[in-house]
């Protein structure tokens, strides 16, 4: 047997299988961020869903005491007045 002197080949891409790769990672970080910008999103409805929730339940709640105000204001002009 003879020693070779020449250092082990490395495996060989084909320009195929490099492009192939470049072209899964670039999905895989497209996805990735898509992912994010959705979570994102997802959340800011949630956040802006709940504020407007929020002020429906507060004009609500002023319009039932502009009722009782007004009601109560009626219920004192109809009351008799002492002579």
């Amino acid at each position: 047997m003879t020693a070779s002197n020449e250092p082990p080949q490395a495996d060989h891409l084909s320009r195929a299988e490099i492009r192939k790769d470049s072209l899964q990672d670039a999905a895989d970080a497209v996805a990735g961020t898509v992912g994010e910008v959705a979570t994102i999103v997802a959340k800011a409805v949630q956040d802006v869903v709940g504020a407007v929730g929020g002020l429906a339940t507060e004009l609500f709640a002023i319009r039932d005491s502009a009722r009782k105000a007004a009601q109560e204001h009626e219920d004192a002009d109809e009351e008799p007045t002492a002579p």
